[in-house]
């Protein structure tokens, strides 16, 4: 297979070893601390890979991202508030873990049950991966179209509270992804007569606005809300020695929540959140002390971990074989992929398989380095983080953020379109719309308006091909299956909801 050879490489190389090492730190140390997110730190650092390889800035972003996701538990055991999204399923048992005395239990079956979801993830993706790719290169314009149609839809009114919402958020990406030249006719589009804009709205400012300027703006405004409180972080990030007798009930359930975990990352855009809380779920339902879950259970911790870092492999699997980002961190290596000129897609197994399977060979080893790095040092990090004042962590991230924006192009104009993005992105968390939806949106429109054109071009114009070709027919079905179905839930809930008012 590939990947042999692919692992021999990266071990024999030195720098590229020392990346992986570092992004594995960066990523704990950012998902460990409160109020950041892998996303953020990873659009932060995109300009930088302007001047790398496209191997080593791939690889760096990429275990970066893993090893934010496995971080984020650190905050949900010691501090009660999740790093990530996904981590709130182990902030249930693992706060109250802390609170007992056992952060140092829990924080290890955190470490072992995530290197396992994210092991597994990756197998099935180094495995799976050529087979997608073998059919995707037999697609046609028509059928790419219903593909990047059905992403839209299930993105948009999957994830989220709201379907409205959703699909507002997937609309919103999409016309921020117009504004500029028409590719086909060059006209402008959305421009209202400024030339800055009629090159498009760049990604990086935008992707550092929303994510890091707009997370910030969130926590700040939670800070002011909570003046005068005091936040519970006594938890001790001592802790005691794992024993095998400790972590044996827990494989069950890392092992399941791999499974779980990597299934749910092959569909685009339900993220690790959602497999986080399913494995939870099934978890709880399957313990054979599930009155524990919930006040201190180890397996408890370890079914939401391995399903957390599951997502990471096979979410990769929909961006390299048919372009579309399974997730936010995804979007933004597909960022990357183009400012290299790498054309991402079916055709990428042609022209560069060897970068492909040295990528997955970056993300195997980089599992293991925060493995390491997380067994013996999650205590570290935690003091580490307890000590950095949010007095000088804010100035300190909007600072490096302005920075960020303008080095990529050295123009005031990004500087200015990242803090737009900033405000856009703080008022859609404040009012509860899809930021994953706007950016993966934003990313894919102009793929998906360049096969929705030469879709007409080969049928003189005619729409009627969407639904001649079985393939693209059953990705449109798909779509708007998504959307009845989660109609159907909601109604649902909400029917279950005033049988509940009834009978008070």
């Amino acid at each position: 297979m590939e990947i042999f050879p692919a692992l021999l490489s990266v071990i024999t190389d030195p720098m590229l070893l020392f990346a992986i090492v570092l992004a594995a730190a960066v990523g704990m140390i950012v998902g460990a601390t409160p109020g950041l997110t892998a996303s953020a730190a990873i659009a932060m650092l995109l300009p930088i890979t302007f001047y790398m390889s496209p191997l080593f800035a791939l690889a760096f972003l990429y275990v970066i991202g893993k090893s934010g996701r496995y971080g984020g538990s650190i905050a949900a055991i010691l501090f009660n508030t999740p790093g990530t999204a996904a981590s709130a399923a182990t902030q249930i048992d693992g706060y109250p873990l802390a609170r007992a005395g056992k952060a140092g239990k829990a924080m290890k079956v955190a470490t072992i049950s995530s290197v396992i979801g994210d092991l597994m993830g990756d197998i099935l993706l180094v495995v799976g991966v050529g087979f997608i790719a073998a059919i995707a290169l037999k697609l046609g314009p028509p059928e790419t179209f219903a593909i990047y149609f059905a992403a839209f839809v299930v993105i948009g009114s999957v994830i989220g509270k709201s379907i409205v919402k959703g699909l507002a958020s997937a609309l919103l990406g999409i016309l921020v992804a117009m504004v500029g030249l028409d590719p086909i006719s060059s006209e402008e589009r959305y421009t209202f007569g400024s030339f800055d804009l009629s090159n498009g709205i760049g990604l990086v400012p935008l992707m550092i606005g929303v994510f890091v300027l707009g997370e910030v703006f969130a926590q700040l405004e939670e800070r002011r809300k909570a003046t005068g409180e005091t936040k519970e972080n006594e938890s001790s990030a001592d802790g005691n020695d794992l024993t095998w007798e400790e972590y044996k009930p827990c494989l069950p359930h890392a092992v399941r929540g791999g499974f779980i975990g990597a299934g749910i990352g092959l569909l685009p855009g339900l993220g690790s959140a959602i497999a986080a809380f399913i494995s939870y779920g099934e978890g709880k339902r399957r313990a054979k002390n599930p009155e524990q879950w919930g006040n201190g259970a180890l397996e408890g911790v370890a079914a939401p971990e391995a399903a957390n870092n599951a997502v990471s492999g096979p979410s990769m699997a929909p961006l390299l074989t048919l372009g579309i980002p399974g997730s936010t961190i995804g979007a933004i290596l597909l960022g990357v992929f183009l400012i290299h000129g790498i054309q991402v897609g079916p055709t990428l197994f042609l022209t560069d398989k060897e970068l492909v399977y040295k990528l997955f060979a970056c993300g195997m080893l980089g599992i293991f380095a925060y493995g390491l790095i997380g067994y013996f040092g999650a205590t570290q990090v935690a003091r580490l983080i307890l000590k950095i004042p949010t007095n000088v962590l804010y100035p300190l991230i909007f600072m490096t953020a302005f920075v960020a924006a303008y080095s990529a192009r050295g123009s005031m104009f990004d500087v200015t379109v990242m803090t737009c993005a900033g405000f856009v992105g703080w008022l859609m968390r404040k009012y509860d719309f899809n930021i994953a939806a706007f950016v993966i949106s934003f990313v894919l429109a102009k793929g998906a308006e360049e096969t929705f054109r030469q879709s007409l071009l080969m049928s003189d114009g005619g729409a009627l091909i969407f639904v001649e070709r079985p393939i693209a027919l059953a990705f449109l079905i798909l779509g708007a299956g998504a959307i009845a179905f989660r109609i159907r839930g909601i109604m649902k809930e909400r029917k279950l909801a005033q049988g509940g008012l009834g009978d008070a």
